[in-house]
């Protein structure tokens, strides 16, 4: 790959994409249980964003990770775009947010703590074109994890599962979406095995391309009774190198102890 190319594949993942989904549950029961679960549902009020803070990773809470506030805000949720509208849950999670609109709504980025490379050069510059191309992949290859909490009144979080799952389906053989103005191009969505953390969960691995560079992304939506976690993981480096990466499963399992 040439520098310009692992440009493009850095300004590719900054923006984000990716989708697919895996979704487990059950259904059965008399009429009467169905109604009385629905009245129940009707009753459930959202966690308030201070519950939230409660609740989402802080720093010290993942070994390996350090966790920190959203720097910059995530664009506003009128903001993203698909080129099919049964798409737009994929393109929520892949712009870091939750995958429906939701009564509260927090984020964190949850980054590898991973040393610098060393390298007896003083600077990139001076590399030869390998071996820049080796420490520049070195130096980015670490996962980067947008998590996102979201509380739903109602049957609002099984809806927001319900969302995604569809939208893996729907959108299997890929869309464009994104913040308006900067959308990219997904050419694929695959469902892959979920974590199987909380009440249900799906997740998807979702393939973009950026002027013939593709790469992967990944994401998790996973439920806790009416509270939703949605992970967006991409690893520019892994990316450029063709590695196998995937949603953290710490990452996962600290923020899933936190909801019990």
């Amino acid at each position: 790959m040439k520098r310009s190319s692992g440009v493009r594949m850095c300004t590719l993942a900054a923006g984000g994409a990716l989708s697919l989904a895996l979704m487990t549950g059950c259904s059965g029961g008399s009429s009467k249980d169905t109604a009385a679960s629905a009245d129940s549902a009707s009753t459930v009020k959202a966690l308030s964003t201070a519950q939230l803070k409660q609740r989402i990773l802080a720093q010290g809470e993942v070994d390996g990770y350090k966790v920190n506030a959203i720097g910059e805000a995530p664009p506003a949720r009128s903001r993203i775009r698909a080129s099919d509208g049964k798409c737009r849950p994929l393109a929520y999670v892949l712009a870091g947010l939750a995958p429906a609109d939701a009564a509260t709504e927090i984020g964190r980025t949850v980054r590898e703590d991973k040393k610098d490379p060393t390298d007896d050069a003083t600077s990139l510059d001076d590399m030869a074109d390998g071996k820049f191309e080796t420490a520049l992949k070195d130096s980015l290859d670490l996962d980067v994890t947008s998590l996102d909490l979201s509380s739903y009144d109602g049957n609002g979080a099984q809806q927001a599962l319900k969302a995604v799952s569809s939208a893996i389906e729907a959108c299997a053989t890929g869309f464009t979406g994104g913040a308006a103005g900067d959308e990219q191009k997904v050419t694929k969505v695959t469902a892959v095995k979920p974590s199987g953390t909380g009440d249900e969960s799906v997740a998807f691995t979702a393939i973009t391309d950026m002027d013939g560079d593709k790469g992967p992304l990944h994401a998790e939506v996973v439920r806790h009774g009416n509270t939703v976690a949605t992970y967006f993981t991409m690893n520019i480096g892994a990316m450029m190198a063709g590695k196998t990466y995937t949603v953290p499963t710490p990452v996962i399992k600290a923020q899933s102890a936190k909801l019990k």
